[in-house]
């Protein structure tokens, strides 16, 4: 073959190819364009419906009516006013923003998956109240700049699985390892996919130190007090000791004699700010007192402040956050 052949086979063969990468090119943007729509339609597929008794329309903030305790009276407000309190309530407005961020889009998931399940707050005409008990906390004079700031920027912000609202359970300190529902709360229902035993960084040094390790005395007659609460008509006991113990490590029963009871149930009636968790290392009986001693703050499900504190800290998002505590649920905004 002669040069001029060869050089002619070779700019044939170059022009193919040329050919063949601006095809491939020209078709790229629309197959991305493509993708980014399919995700969009998913994202709004999988997006829940308002709660019918907010009487809102599809993408428009709703009005809330909030009962609050300390007035005893119902207040209609924004919705995002109430997330504003809420967040104000639930954690320290100084903490990095994105940890701010993470609180208040659980906090927004709370209150909306609070309304679609019950519809009303015990309290009458009212979506909800500041009643710890019922619903969250509630604190307007804690409200600042940054809080503003995180609230504005997840506006209509919601934790979703499956189209549904999520169970955006919280809580202060996890000890080094989230709970399952049933471990942390003895919830009764199936345990949410989403909610997983997850490898928590409560490490931080800023963690007050009766958090990260903590004794609790109860006379013993107050124990049998919480337990004949509980359904136990237990007179006396002589002993004390762990029952059963879940995946994360925490106490699923105590047992007083050759009676179990349950170990998240007990310690909400003895009081969960004085049995800060059911992470228990020891339980024991000395002399009058009941003596148990553990590790971290709160019942241990979903998100653990301490640990997004970490995260955000080490430069996390908020979505990324949400995202470790809650494995597999989705962000959609619900308004504008």
């Amino acid at each position: 073959m002669t040069d001029k052949r060869k050089l002619l086979w070779a700019n044939i063969f170059l022009s193919v190819i040329l050919l063949i990468v601006s095809c491939t090119a020209a078709r790229r943007p629309d197959q991305r364009r493509g993708t980014r729509e399919e995700q969009r339609t998913q994202q709004e597929a999988e997006k829940p419906a308002m709660p019918k008794a907010l009487q809102a329309a599809e993408g428009r903030e709703p009005n809330l009516k909030v009962y609050i305790v300390e007035e005893d009276t119902v207040r209609e407000m924004p919705f995002e006013e109430y997330v504003a309190g809420v967040v104000g309530g639930e954690i320290k407005n100084d903490w990095p923003e994105e940890a701010i961020k993470a609180q208040a889009i659980i906090a927004r998931t709370f209150v909306m998956q609070f309304i679609d399940e019950k519809g009303q707050s015990k309290y009458q005409n009212a979506h909800v109240s500041t009643d710890i008990e019922e619903a969250q906390a509630w604190n307007m004079e804690a409200v600042n700049d940054r809080i503003r700031k995180a609230v504005n920027d997840t506006r209509g912000q919601v934790i979703v699985y499956e189209g549904k609202y999520a169970n955006t359970w919280f809580h202060s300190n996890a000890g080094g390892m989230t709970a399952t529902a049933k471990e942390g709360l003895n919830y009764k229902e199936a345990n949410p996919p989403y909610i997983q035993n997850i490898p928590s960084p409560d490490d931080s040094p800023e963690i007050p130190a009766d958090e990260k390790n903590w004794t609790a005395k109860f006379p013993k007659a107050k124990v049998i007090m919480a337990l004949q609460k509980l359904g136990q008509p237990l007179q006396n006991f002589s002993s004390v000791s762990i029952g059963k113990k879940g995946a994360s490590g925490r106490a699923l029963t105590i047992r007083f004699d050759d009676t179990e009871v349950s170990a998240p149930e007990l310690r909400i009636a003895l009081g969960s700010m004085e049995m800060k968790s059911t992470l228990l290392d020891e339980v024991s009986l000395e002399g009058n007192q009941v003596v148990f001693k553990g590790r971290g703050y709160g019942h241990g499900v979903g998100m653990s402040q301490w640990g997004a504190y970490q995260m955000a800290k080490e430069g996390k998002s908020a979505e990324e956050i949400i995202k470790y505590y809650f494995p597999d649920v989705e962000i959609v905004k619900m308004w504008n």
